[in-house]
């Protein structure tokens, strides 16, 4: 059977390509594509305590069995760094807050919580001029949509957004805008700061960080987590 390999951030340096397809044996789980791998390509081997693994966006175990034609991702920790069909998950585009915001005001939700998280200028004493922001986009954008109907089914009349950029961002460009509405303050706040808390845990996108005396590094710091386990999915165990 054949699989389609899809590798981010540091997992797509140590693989040589961002997609590959691979033929694999009728039946065979995740823990074996793990050791199928390791042996082709070596540069993954010290990655693996830290990779999750998703199969057709779904974070899986190593018990997990692949059906012919799945689409399967490798994804390092993530940076940390909608209710709505109008506004995208994700964009290319810059931010506009009062467009956010605006997207779960009402005349019934007297508290408005607005957080925008902007990119610094400096990292550890670094100083940093620009960072790169990309995304395993399908999984990415159905995590967001699956963290702001369950923020929303929590508390009656809460209202979510939430809304990721992609692309090469300079300091002081927006990053992520959240905005929150409820009839009550103590719920908009929680809500905001969970939906920042699970974006940077379960969603998918990864930093690139630009040095301004010309080097790179990605942001890999969180191991994504599963939306049903409490323990990062892939982490290595102690």
């Amino acid at each position: 059977m054949r699989i389609h390999l899809l590798a981010f951030a540091t997992a797509a340096e140590a693989l040589g390509r961002e997609s590959t397809e691979i033929e694999l044996p009728e039946g065979c789980r995740i823990g074996e594509l793990r050791g199928l791998l390791g042996s082709r390509f070596p540069a993954l081997a010290p990655l693996w305590g830290r990779l999750a693994i998703a199969v057709d966006g779904e974070l899986v175990g190593d018990d997990h069995r692949l059906p012919d034609g799945a689409e399967v991702a490798l994804l390092p920790p993530v940076s940390g760094g909608s209710g709505s069909e109008a506004l995208p998950a994700l964009t290319e585009a810059p931010l506009d807050l009062a467009a956010v915001a605006a997207r779960v005001s009402s005349p019934g939700r007297g508290a408005l919580v607005l957080f925008s998280g902007t990119v610094r200028n400096h990292h550890r004493g670094r100083a940093v001029e620009a960072i790169t922001y990309t995304a395993y986009r399908p999984m990415a954008a159905r995590r967001i949509e699956a963290i702001v109907a369950e923020l929303e089914a929590e508390e009656p009349d809460l209202a979510v957004a939430l809304v990721h950029r992609l692309g090469r961002l300079r300091p002081g460009e927006a990053s992520v805008v959240i905005a929150a509405t409820s009839p009550h303050r103590a719920a908009a706040y929680r809500a905001s700061r969970t939906a920042l808390e699970r974006l940077k845990a379960e969603v998918p996108i990864w930093k690139h960080e630009h040095y301004a005396d010309g080097s790179s590094a990605w942001r890999e710091e969180e191991s994504l987590l599963s939306a049903e386990r409490p323990e990062p999915v892939g982490a290595a165990r102690g």
